[in-house]
């Protein structure tokens, strides 16, 4: 079975017209805007669908309160492997089928899923050589100049979990989705098996400090093609005043260490989320063998103001091959409820979410 990646996405808003705006002016390419819908279509083929709360699109019962992404729809390569797909997930969750042929369930964490057959789209992607004192292969040329920022792809979807270990195993069982890295007692990072991004989905620990207790959105990253672009939307969104809060807490445009990505986020109306712009991930296959991190090392790479809790002398820089998966022992939940936050996770104030 081959999971191409995100084919779709719907969010629940209560404006969506304010939505609208946001995203067109994040660069997102407009497919249609009305009074009660904005659909745009990125180069890839993958769609951001804006629907007002309680349109019959949306699942039933809302997954949880306030604005966000309700329902990710994975794009599949063939419709054997989505008969497959759903076979699997109907010997452990309740299936239902659209006329179209989208499968639909909800994950044992809360999140609700749908699955369609997806001809995902090739498309142009480039970025200026770089160059260093000694090695130069942008020679007598200047770089690619841009005048806004086009994201091309849906790069991944970010999503609190009560059982993030079990979430990722759901995944893993039933959509064949690989283990990537793990950021201990923060989340799981996952790829699908059609993609090269680093991570197709990342699930984000609800023990800690400044999570919900339940299921909920956190954040959608963009493929963009280098860090110009990534910088020119950042200047642009700030610009048409949209606010980035996250701004003293992960010091603006910076670095992942566990993905490598650059990033900037935007905070999307209505306490709808985050959206990023990322670039310059690392791409990967199943040769690659996962590893797990201390939270702090693995955060951020260069941030000229992030919280204290990911700087100084005392940050752990080493990381150790997992491909045994031991490290996910001590964040296994053997019952439902909230587990005791291991040593410095319990530091991790609100102010450092988005810098993980």
């Amino acid at each position: 079975m081959s999971i191409l990646g995100v084919e779709s996405v719907l969010f629940g808003v209560d404006d969506v017209a304010e939505n609208a705006r946001f995203w067109t002016d994040f660069g997102l390419p407009v497919e249609s805007i009305s009074e009660s819908e904005a659909v745009f279509r990125l180069a890839s083929g993958s769609r951001l669908i804006v629907l007002p709360h309680g349109d019959p699109r949306l699942p039933s019962p809302d997954p949880f309160a306030g604005n966000g992404v309700k329902e990710t729809v994975w794009g599949v390569d063939t419709a054997e492997n989505l008969d497959r797909i759903a076979a699997s997930l109907a010997s452990e969750v309740a299936v239902t089928r659209d006329a179209d042929g989208t499968v639909h369930c909800t994950c044992p964490d809360g999140q609700p899923i749908a699955l369609r057959v997806w001809a995902k789209r090739p498309f142009h992607s480039e970025a200026s050589p770089v160059n260093t004192p000694a090695s130069y292969p942008r020679f007598n040329q200047h770089r690619i100049w841009r005048q806004k920022a086009i994201p091309k792809t849906i790069n991944h979807v970010v999503f609190f979990s009560p059982d993030y270990v079990g979430s990722f195993e759901f995944y893993e069982r039933h959509l064949g989705f690989r283990y990537v890295d793990h950021s201990k007692g923060v989340g799981i990072f996952a790829r699908a098996g059609g993609t090269f991004e680093h991570h197709s989905i990342f699930w984000v620990n609800c023990d800690l400090p400044f999570a919900p207790d339940t299921f909920k959105f956190m954040h959608i990253a963009f493929g963009m093609d280098d860090i110009d672009e990534v910088m020119l939307g950042a200047n642009l969104m700030a610009e048409k005043g949209w606010k980035n809060e996250s701004m003293n807490s992960s010091g603006g445009i910076s670095r992942h260490r566990i993905s490598s990505a650059i990033y900037y986020y935007c905070d999307i109306p209505g306490k709808g989320g985050e959206a990023e712009y990322h670039a310059d991930t690392d791409y990967l296959d199943d040769n690659w063998v996962p590893r797990a991190w201390d939270f702090r090392f693995g955060s951020l790479l260069w941030s000229n103001n992030a919280p204290p809790i990911f700087r100084g002398p005392d940050i752990p820089w080493d990381m150790q091959f997992d491909a045994d998966r031991k490290s996910f022992e001590p964040y296994r939940k053997a019952k439902a409820g909230k587990v005791p936050v291991l040593g410095k996770l319990a530091e991790i104030s609100e102010e450092d979410e988005h810098a993980i």
